[in-house]
């Protein structure tokens, strides 16, 4: 087989790293991201588990792949750039909220809790990646056709829709009766998923194993390597914010 050729599943590794960095004191464990857009074909499978997971609900988008056209006809094609929350060092978003209900947890990942969270929108207008949201409470199977027997929809799938989010391990109870709706929104590396040992679910969908999660302090870890690469950038960094999700060009 050539050298060239994966041996190993990129996931398989990260699963190694996760299950090292958990192991650590957590305190010291660093999240980070990096997205390899040469890898990325578009396929939007991280939004829709994101979706999935997360429960979201219409309008509350946490990893949404922006595209681009590139080129000149007939030499045309088409890029990719998968935008979740980037975790900046220096969050624009934490400093503006008047009930401090968004900050930095010990790990590098910017936070809401939700029960202090008034809809102020002020974190809206402040993150510089648009990466934040207002849940308003709507549902997907809001007009769908509904016909007993026939038909499921708008009352009888709406009970997918209204079950737990699991954000921040935590029960919310049914959509619709409270937080998060109301609130505002962002990605948070399925922090949840994270404390059962699993990789965020955008990491795990990614078909084109495009997307790496890891401890940006364990210099053996696979995100580590990839920070490191001379391909390795972030979005924006003339503001300052330092970034925890870097790409690769």
């Amino acid at each position: 087989m050539s050298g060239s050729v994966p041996t190993e599943d990129p996931l398989v590794r990260m699963y190694r790293d996760l299950k090292r960095a958990m192991a650590k004191d957590i305190s010291q464990v660093k999240w980070a991201m990096v997205i390899d857009q040469a890898k990325c074909i578009g396929c939007h499978a991280c939004a829709v588990a994101c979706a999935s997971e997360n429960r979201l609900g219409p309008g509350v988008v946490y990893r949404p792949v922006m595209e681009q056209e590139t080129g000149t006809y007939p030499n045309v094609g088409r890029r990719f750039l998968p935008r979740p929350c980037m975790q900046c060092e220096n969050p624009p978003c934490v400093s503006v909220c008047p009930v401090t209900a968004t900050y930095k947890n010990a790990q590098g990942v910017t936070v809401v809790d939700y029960n202090r969270c008034i809809g102020c929108r002020y974190c809206l207008t402040a993150c510089p990646y648009g990466a934040r949201c207002s849940d308003f409470g709507g549902f997907y199977t809001s007009k769908t056709a509904e016909e007993p027997g026939l038909v499921q929809g708008r009352y009888t799938a709406r009970a997918y829709e209204q079950q737990n989010a699991p954000e921040y391990a935590k029960s919310w109870g049914q959509r619709g009766k409270g937080s998060p709706v109301g609130n505002a929104r962002k990605c948070h590396f399925c922090l949840h998923r994270l404390e059962v040992g699993q990789l965020p679910s955008c990491v795990t969908s990614c078909v084109g194993r495009a997307t790496y999660f890891g401890d940006r302090t364990d210099p053996g870890s696979l995100v580590s390597e990839l920070m490191g690469s001379a391909r390795a950038y972030t979005l924006k960094a003339e503001l300052g914010t330092k970034p925890n999700v870097h790409y690769l060009a």
